[in-house]
């Protein structure tokens, strides 16, 4: 109860805030920067935000509270790494991959610095820019591509000798800058084959959430 009535800031506290303070910049500079001025995806950009408050503040007080009780923080820290990332695996959309590495970072930030207690502020500054610039340096290398799964009505554009027919009927009329094209089942009763496009978002074009799933539920389908 006195603890409870106790206003004042203690020292861990402060450093906490700290803490606190340079991951959600470092994190809101990956999301923003580097993320986001890719992918326009608002719901991503909300979840990553988010996901890294949360995962700082849990981290941080499960450790402190573990040495305030003096129990052993490495068996903390092995219990609570693996309810965390077991979040990773609840059932929703397929994630994509690019956003699951980006949630992997976020969450991994996260965790170091809320336990790096032992590294100093410059440290764990390092190490966060060292990270920074492992993201930005595979982002500048790597060109971003996408891809989504098309029921086509053409199935005699299929053959293999034909490719070059099929991608440039598939640019024409859905209007992405398609550079590769993959066939997977063909329908000879139906006269349709399921291919994958993939393609690389054109200037000014933003990808909505419906952009990227592999299916379409019936929910989906109402508010088309």
């Amino acid at each position: 109860m006195n603890n409870l009535l106790n206003f004042t800031i203690t020292p861990d506290f402060a450093e906490m805030m700290i803490r606190f303070v340079i991951c959600v910049a470092f994190n809101w500079f990956i999301i923003d920067k580097l993320y986001y001025r890719k992918s326009h995806r608002r719901d991503f950009y909300f979840t990553f935000l988010l996901t890294s408050i949360a995962i700082f503040f849990l981290v941080f007080f499960m450790i402190f509270g573990l040495d305030k009780l003096g129990g052993k923080t490495s068996m903390g820290i092995g219990i609570g790494l693996f309810g965390i990332f077991s979040i990773m695996r609840y059932r929703t959309d397929a994630m994509p991959v690019r956003e699951m590495t980006y949630l992997f970072v976020i969450i991994s930030m996260s965790v170091v610095n809320a336990i790096a207690s032992s590294a100093t502020l410059l440290e764990i500054i390092l190490t966060d820019l060292i990270l920074l610039g492992a993201i930005w340096l595979c982002e500048k290398m790597l060109k971003i591509e996408y891809s989504k799964l098309i029921q086509y009505d053409r199935i005699e554009l299929v053959k293999p000798e034909r490719r070059e027919e099929l991608i440039e009927d598939l640019r024409q009329r859905l209007g992405l800058d398609i550079f590769k094209v993959d066939v997977g089942a063909i329908d000879l009763l139906r006269d349709m084959a399921i291919v994958r496009v993939y393609f690389h978002p054109q200037k000014g074009h933003t990808l909505d959430a419906i952009d990227m799933k592999l299916k379409l539920n019936r929910s989906d389908m109402t508010t088309v």
